[in-house]
């Protein structure tokens, strides 16, 4: 499975008002960035996840977000520090760039 163009654009259109944006191709997926901070992902297997560090991740957590979780080669489950987007945000680009602010304030 791969990212179309339609998922980049959607995604950077819902964080698009945090300003300056630039992408990576990484862990699989495309990473989001602003001022050189990854906050985002969007991953063929998981769709757009934003990234939850210190207080924030429990503020995900209390919105009922499930992190990303993948499994290794060995077949064992890990959590990544990435959380589904919720579903609300997904076509409300107010709600997604705020929640993309206050993960860039933990990171």
């Amino acid at each position: 499975m791969s990212i179309s163009d339609d998922d980049i654009a959607h995604a950077l259109e819902l964080f698009d008002g945090l300003g300056d944006l630039t992408t990576r191709k990484m862990m699989g997926g495309l990473c989001i960035y602003h001022d050189g901070t990854i906050f985002a992902i969007i991953h063929p297997d998981g769709g757009i996840l934003i990234k939850g560090a210190g207080p924030f991740k429990a503020e995900l957590e209390g919105m009922g977000l499930a992190p990303w979780e993948y499994l290794r080669k060995d077949g064992s489950p890990t959590n990544m520090p990435y959380w589904h987007l919720p579903d609300s945000a997904m076509d409300d680009p107010e709600e997604a760039t705020a929640l993309a602010r206050r993960a860039l304030e933990h990171l």
